[in-house]
């Protein structure tokens, strides 16, 4: 169904992809796995016709059968955010329903609008979105709920073939079984499925093969069981042994530095999203906040960090409450985003925004700044030439290990981490946890980790707090 055939990417000289070839029958899946920025995006979007600007593409791309639909890491770079997501559902649905018939165009109009709100029911229904999300804006959702939003719309399309790109990320471990089992249930109906994931165990549930890719080639291929149990190439076999370990905790300080205390917070003219959350993290302590999309993790760390003003509470830093306006926060309170790429201007380098960081809130020239941003942008593993370009060319774990070095800059007291080593590769993930614990080893610098990946929680973590329904339950150690 789906055949590809010396596909080959560069730009301005730099090659992304290098004949890369393969072949896919109706109701297979094909996992793309590799390390941040070893062209897996590329050859997905290439599948279905498209590329970054400035990006050349040659080869064959063969797709007989339907349509194709795209599942993308970073959802909220294609929702509306003036747009209530069901409204927007309901357009795709209604449209491909067809046009009424002539003669008949109100009652056609009524009967594509029912038609269109079944699909749409059932499109979120398969995608395990609460229908009563329908009616929310993007801004008002978890980025889990967001990729159920756009995993819903691509069913609307009915496809032959489904490209997506990192489907669990930021999704806790119910739902992203739920969403591993109605991938099943789409292979079960002839649908083609290429995964690009880091997610290894998600690889072992669903793939019938496995490609490795690694600088743009295809080192290693072949049906999933034998890549993954049986690996012949040597990156095949790093990438499969570099999961995070857990940590031994240490004794933590007793010294507070960041405490939350009787917090409510909401989204405007909605119910609170945090009722009374309170909690105290140690100078060079991590607390790992973990729960269940929409339970109110993100919220919570927005809060802290001074992007979402809450109804009630207070948070203070050494004993001293913080300021409610942003710009006096974000010298000791950094944020590293989920979606890292909504972070960054899309029309500069990406090294000049990560620089601009230390011209801004620690008063160092230019050139200072940018000598800074140089040895921090190659400590979590990124080169002159990469950040040298504008983010549409860096892949989204390039992009997170960026907004990173740009948190990092800023010499915060407090780095709160929203799922930022969900779009790295095994590898790369491994260095930047050591990274964060040798920063927070040597500089007390305090951690607030959002996270679904429980080995990342067991590595990083002292302590953890789980929330549900806007409340904190429990609060343990990992």
């Amino acid at each position: 169904m789906l055949r590809v055939s010396g596909l080959r990417a560069e730009t301005d000289g730099h090659v992304l992809v290098d004949d890369v070839s393969f072949e896919l029958a109706a109701g297979e899946v094909l996992a793309l796995v590799g390390a941040s920025g070893s062209g897996k995006t590329t050859t997905g979007l290439a599948l279905l016709s498209e590329h970054a600007p400035g990006v050349r593409v040659t080869g064959e791309v063969r797709l007989s059968g339907g349509t194709a639909a795209y599942v993308p890491q970073h959802p909220s770079t294609v929702l509306n955010p003036v747009r209530r997501v069901g409204s927007v559902l309901r357009e795709v649905a209604r449209l491909q329903t067809g046009p009424a018939a002539s003669g008949q165009a109100a009652h056609g109009r009524r009967q594509r609008a029912r038609a269109g709100d079944e699909r749409v029911v059932e499109a979120a229904r398969r995608a395990r979105l609460p229908v009563e999300l329908l009616g929310r804006y993007p801004h008002q959702l978890s980025g889990g709920q967001q990729q159920r939003v756009v995993l819903a719309q691509a069913l609307l399309l009915d496809p032959a073939l489904i490209v997506a790109d990192e489907p669990t990320t930021g999704q806790d471990g119910l739902v992203r079984a739920e969403v591993i089992e109605e991938f099943r249930r789409l292979r079960a109906q002839g649908i083609a499925l290429v995964l690009l994931s880091h997610d290894l165990a998600m690889v072992r549930a669903l793939a019938d093969k496995v490609a490795v890719m690694h600088a743009g080639r295809i080192v290693e291929s072949g049906p999933a069981t034998s890549v993954l149990d049986i690996p012949r190439h040597d990156y095949t076999r790093r990438l499969l042994a570099a999961r995070p370990q857990p940590r031994a905790a240490p004794g933590a300080g007793d010294v507070p530095a960041l405490e939350v205390r009787d917090l409510v917070a909401a989204h405007r003219g909605g119910a609170p999203v945090l009722t009374g959350v309170s909690l105290t993290v140690t100078a060079g302590e991590c607390l790992a906040v973990v729960g269940r999309s929409g339970s109110g993790k993100t919220t919570l760390a927005r809060c802290v960090a001074g992007l979402h003003r809450p109804a009630s509470g207070t948070i203070a830093l050494d004993g001293r409450v913080l300021p409610r306006h942003l710009a006096r926060r974000a010298r000791d309170v950094q944020y590293v985003f989920q979606d890292a790429r909504a972070s960054f201007d899309p029309y500069r380098a990406v090294s000049a925004q990560v620089a601009r960081t230390a011209v801004r809130l620690r008063g160092a020239t230019p050139a200072e700044a940018a000598v800074e941003a140089g040895k921090v942008l190659e400590r979590v593993g990124l080169d002159e030439h990469t950040t040298g370009r504008r983010p549409s060319a860096l892949s989204g774990g390039e992009l997170q290990r960026a907004a990173l070095a740009r948190a990092l800059l800023a010499g915060p007291r407090v780095l709160v981490c929203d799922e930022i080593t969900s779009g790295l590769d095994a590898l790369v993930q491994a260095a930047v946890l050591d990274l964060l614990d040798e920063l927070r080893r040597d500089l007390g610098l305090t951690l607030l980790l959002i996270s679904h990946d429980m080995h990342v929680v067991a590595r990083l973590a002292d302590r953890v707090a789980t929330l549900g329904g806007g409340r904190l339950i429990v609060e343990e150690t990992p």
